[in-house]
């Protein structure tokens, strides 16, 4: 079915071109304008706006236009999103790699620090470096950084999507390496 502002079947061809004039016009239409570009009368535009409900059909094209204006901005933002989506993705994965590669080094720190008489570096230096491991790896799956208390019940379903979805991203977990708590050791011989 065609729009009601594209030529109707019982509409000549010079009815049509005077409505297509009168259309164009924009902001400035009036009958007489559009006379006037055509040559015709006056009377004769107001009888073919009449008969062919010209007022009708510039409300059904301006409602026509707005429509695909809004699909196509739609259309543009679902775009964007998809592209910020892919790039939020990228940075999760880089992120979640350098909070791997920044793990392996507090653990091999924390091996050096237990095994050499030595003791070079601190335990609050591998402290605050566990920390950094901590907000990169909550960061890199979308989760908070900062503590969050938790006033009410979470469902299990909910945990279970949640290890799905990490699944899905980061896919099968391997076996974790034991993390030992540093934040919490007081001195030396509480780390052995």
């Amino acid at each position: 079915m065609k729009p009601i502002f594209e030529q109707l079947p019982n509409e000549s061809a010079k009815a049509f071109a005077a409505f297509k004039t009168y259309l164009d016009l924009g902001s400035e239409r009036s009958l007489a304008t559009t006379a006037a570009q055509l040559g015709k009368s006056k009377v004769l535009m107001e009888r073919w706006s009449r008969k062919y409900d010209w007022v009708a059909r510039i409300k059904a094209h301006a409602t026509y236009r707005a429509d695909l204006e809004r699909t196509m901005l739609e259309s543009l933002a679902r775009e964007k999103a998809v592209e910020w989506e892919k790039l939020w993705e990228e940075q999760r994965i880089a992120e979640w790699k350098v909070r791997c590669d920044a793990l392996r080094l507090a653990q091999r720190l924390i091996e050096r620090w237990e095994t050499n008489e030595a003791k070079f570096g601190t335990v609050e230096g591998i402290a605050r470096l566990l920390e950094l491991v901590h907000k990169l790896g909550r960061a890199a799956a979308g989760m908070p950084t900062e503590p969050v208390q938790v006033t009410e019940e979470v469902s299990a379903t909910l945990e279970i999507e949640w290890e799905v979805a990490l699944k899905k991203v980061y896919g099968t977990t391997t076996t974790a390496q034991p993390v030992v708590d540093v934040l919490e050791a007081g001195s030396r011989d509480e780390l052995k």
